[in-house]
C-alpha cells in the first residue's frame, strides 16, 4: 500500500506560480513511479507530468511542457510540480499519483495509487 498526500495548492493570479507537493509513504519511494493529473469540472481527469524512479526520465503534457516542472527527492519521499505562467485553463484538482513499475506511462488508469487531491484556482 502507498499513501499520498498533496499540499500547495491556492488561488493564483494568471502568470504566477505554484509548487505542489506530494508526500509518499508506506513502501519504498525510490521504487516507484509517480505522475500528476489534474480534473476540472465537467471534464475527465488529464494527464500533466510523470517522472522515473531515478528521477532522470520526466514526461508532460504538450499543455504544460515548458511551464510545468516535475521533480522528485527520494530521499524526502517527496515529489513535486513546480507550476510557472499559470493560466486560467490550468485551475482544476490536481493529484498526484504512483504506480509500482519502472515504465513511465500517462494514462491514469495505469496508476494504482492516488491522493486526495489539492484544488488550484487560477484567477484572470
Amino acid at each position: 500500500q502507498v499513501q499520498l498526500v498533496e499540499s500547495g495548492g491556492g488561488l493564483v493570479q494568471a502568470g504566477g506560480s505554484l509548487r505542489l507537493s506530494c508526500a509518499a509513504s508506506g513502501r519504498t519511494f525510490s521504487t516507484l513511479v509517480m505522475g500528476w493529473f489534474r480534473q476540472a469540472p465537467g471534464k475527465e481527469r488529464e494527464f500533466v507530468a510523470a517522472i522515473s524512479w531515478s528521477g532522470t526520465k520526466t514526461t508532460y503534457a504538450a499543455s504544460v511542457k515548458g511551464r510545468f516542472t516535475i521533480s522528485r527527492d527520494n530521499a524526502k519521499n517527496t515529489m513535486y510540480l513546480q507550476m510557472n505562467s499559470l493560466k486560467p485553463e490550468d485551475t482544476a484538482v490536481y493529484y498526484c499519483a504512483a504506480r509500482g513499475s519502472t515504465t513511465v506511462v500517462g494514462s491514469p488508469s495505469e496508476y494504482g495509487w492516488w491522493g486526495q487531491g489539492t484544488q488550484v484556482t487560477v484567477s484572470s
